[in-house]
C-alpha cells in the first residue's frame, strides 16, 4: 500500500482545509502567518530529519510511500510538515472560537510550563546518550521557555487545546507507528530514544507534536499580534 502515508497527509489536511472557509471561523485569514510558521519549523525539524534518516536514527519503510525523495527523505515526509501544522493549527482555533474561555489561568499556567521546562531538561540531560530523546526534549525545553516568557497568554488555552489533539494524533500517529497495518510507516532505532511505547507510538513523538504545534503558534500570534487574554 505505498500510498498509505500520502492518504494520511491528505486525510489529515482535507476536512480542516474545507472548513477553512466556513463563515464564522475564516481560518485562511491566518494562511499568510500560518505559511510563514510553517517555513520556520521546516527550517528547524527538515534537517533534523535528514540528519536522523541518514544516521539511522528513524527510517521510513518503502513498502508505504511512493518512493520519490528529496534531501534522502520521502515526499510524504515532507508533506506532513504541511499539512499536520495545518490540520492542528485549525484544531486549535476552532476550539477556541467554540469554547472562548477554554484556557488556564496565568498562575496555573506558568506553574505547568515550568514544571513541564524543568521535566523537559531533567529527561534530556539524563538521556544525553540518546539521539532523539535528547534533541527532541531540548528543543521542547528552550521552546517552552521562550513561548511562557514571551507570549504566555499562547500556552493558557495551548496546553488544554494540545490534550484534544493528542486524539487525532493517537490516531495518525498510531497508524505510523505499526497500529492496525502489518508493518509501520516509520520505523525506530530504539537504541537512540527512550524506548517507552504509548501503544506503538515513541513516547518521544508526543514532545515533538507538542514542539512543532507550538512552534507554528508562536509564529503565527508572533505575526497576527492578537489582543492579550
Amino acid at each position: 500500500m505505498t500510498y498509505l502515508y500520502l492518504l494520511l497527509n491528505l486525510g489529515s489536511l482535507s476536512v480542516p482545509f474545507i472548513f477553512s472557509f466556513h463563515p464564522k471561523l475564516k481560518f485562511y485569514k491566518y494562511w499568510k502567518s500560518l505559511g510563514m510558521g510553517i517555513l520556520v519549523s521546516m527550517l528547524i525539524f527538515i534537517p533534523w530529519d535528514v540528519f536522523f534518516t541518514i544516521h539511522g536514527i528513524w527510517g521510513f519503510n518503502p513498502d508505504y510511500y511512493l518512493g520519490a525523495k528529496l534531501f534522502n527523505l520521502p515526499i510524504e515526509e515532507w508533506l506532513f510538515f504541511i499539512c499536520i501544522p495545518y490540520a492542528c493549527v485549525f484544531t486549535h482555533y476552532s476550539l477556541l472560537y467554540y469554547f472562548p474561555n477554554l484556557e488556564l489561568s496565568r498562575g496555573a499556567t506558568r506553574l505547568t510550563s515550568y514544571i513541564l521546562i524543568l521535566c523537559f531538561f531533567m529527561v534530556s540531560i539524563y538521556n544525553y546518550d540518546k539521539w532523539y530523546t535528547f534533541i527532541n526534549f531540548t528543543l521542547a525545553t528552550i521552546l517552552t521557555l521562550i513561548v511562557v516568557n514571551k507570549k504566555p497568554e499562547l500556552l493558557q488555552s495551548y496546553l488544554l487545546t494540545f490534550l484534544v489533539m493528542l486524539i487525532p494524533f493517537f490516531i495518525v500517529n498510531g497508524i505510523l507507528t505499526g497500529s492496525f497495518i502489518e508493518n509501520e510507516v516509520v520505523w525506530y532505532n530504539n537504541t537512540e530514544n527512550l524506548n517507552l511505547r504509548l501503544f506503538t507510538i515513541p513516547i518521544e513523538d508526543t514532545v515533538y507534536a507538542f514542539t512543532l504545534i507550538l512552534l507554528n503558534l508562536f509564529i503565527i500570534q508572533s505575526i497576527e499580534k492578537p489582543k492579550s487574554n
